[in-house]
């Protein structure tokens, strides 16, 4: 755990989700501004870490395998690649209203992305183009 976690608020892991084929497990890792992509076995896949995207919490896996993760401190919400490895978009920012992005969720019915934020009354939903 990074140096700067040191309030009774410190957690190792925020989030959860696996893979729709049950291969992977990724995991947000807030204070240490990352996404661990791990196999069936815990071995890790691979380590996601971006300095445009900080204190990951909210995490999201589609049907479909796409990943969606918050940036709460960074105020952003991404898509990386299902390997976990890399970010593929910025798919909403400070700019469209974020204010402290701590959950999120895909509805593939109305086609949107659905996100809780921390201290804020606000749930936001964005439509996906």
């Amino acid at each position: 755990m990074s140096k700067d976690c040191n309030d009774v608020f410190c957690f190792a892991v925020s989030r959860c989700a696996v893979s729709p084929t049950g291969d992977k497990l990724y995991i947000t890792s807030p204070y240490e501004h990352k996404l661990l992509t791990l196999a069936k076995d815990g071995s890790i896949l691979a380590t996601f870490m971006d300095p445009a995207v900080k204190f990951l919490t909210g995490l999201h896996v589609t049907s479909a395998g796409q990943v969606i993760v918050c940036g709460w401190d960074s105020k952003n919400i991404i898509q990386v690649d299902s390997k976990g490895s890399m970010k593929l978009a910025t798919l909403a920012t400070q700019r469209d209203g974020l204010k402290g992005p701590y959950s999120v969720c895909y509805n593939r019915i109305t086609d949107s992305i659905i996100v809780g934020q921390f201290r804020h009354k606000k749930i936001l939903v964005y439509k996906v183009k």
